[in-house]
């Protein structure tokens, strides 16, 4: 998938270890299948035209019908086809991520963290995640605090301008980083689609999206370094994080 994993489990037990192991190993197949950077992966093979979704394995069929759920219910601003391609990697991360954390508390593991790529999953807590400044490297954003939160980020630092604007086909500028956290339930495969959107849309729009949606708080920070944030992050936001930042709500 081009990215790095990490795990960290707080509780482990005498299944931990085989229950990594499962773990990497499953983080293997899913980049098998979904890779598009891999040109013998179902993926691009698929995008390709050399087979069908029946051909391939069932789990194709259900990431491609959650990237259209996403696509719906943000309006289009999500897509599996960014630049023209099939890409499902937008979702396919977060659920790669919470099948680790799937393999973990089968386990017996109540208490762990998992990340893909700077994407976060916890279960139990509460846990302490750091948001990264795209405009002041090495040092923080904001911290956030919780339990059972996803915590997803898009943004411009690391690969640059590679968020496409569905409808222009266009880089999307508007941000240099989006973060949306999520609540108990929401899950990070649906976070991170839900950022990429949100970061697709730029700050106006995407904040006020995300205003209405149940479950999900944002902080947006623009190119020239103004914070937004919708109103209910303040409730994840711990004590002891940078202070000398400024939070507007899009409603004001």
């Amino acid at each position: 998938m081009g990215t790095v994993f990490s795990v960290l489990v707080r509780d482990p037990g005498p299944g931990t270890r085989s229950a990594l192991e499962r773990a990497v190993a499953r983080l293997h197949e899913i980049d098998a299948v979904f890779s598009p950077y891999r040109e013998d992966s179902a993926v691009s093979r698929l995008g390709r035209g050399e087979v069908t979704v029946g051909q391939c394995r069932p789990e194709v069929a259900e990431v491609l019908a959650r990237c259209r759920e996403s696509a719906e219910q943000t309006g289009g601003w999500f897509t599996d086809h960014p630049s023209g391609r099939l890409d499902p990697s937008g979702w396919v991360k977060g659920w790669a991520v919470e099948e680790v954390c799937r393999t973990l508390c089968a386990s017996g593991s109540l208490e762990h963290c998992v990340s893909g790529g700077g994407d976060v999953q916890t279960a139990g807590g509460p846990w302490t995640v750091g948001v990264a400044d795209p405009l002041l490297p090495g040092t923080l954003a904001a911290v956030l605090t919780g339990t059972g939160l996803s915590v997803a980020t898009s943004g411009t630092t690391e690969r640059g301008a590679h968020v496409m604007d569905p409808f222009t086909g266009r880089p999307a500028t508007g941000l240099s980083s989006l973060t949306l956290v999520g609540e108990p339930g929401i899950g990070l495969a649906r976070t991170d689609a839900w950022a990429t959107a949100v970061f697709a849309m730029g700050p106006e729009r995407g904040l006020a999206w995300a205003e209405q949606r149940s479950g999900i708080e944002a902080l947006a920070v623009l190119p020239d370094g103004l914070r937004l944030r919708t109103g209910g992050l303040s409730r994840h936001l711990a004590p002891t994080g940078p202070a000398d930042w400024t939070l507007r709500s899009p409603r004001t």
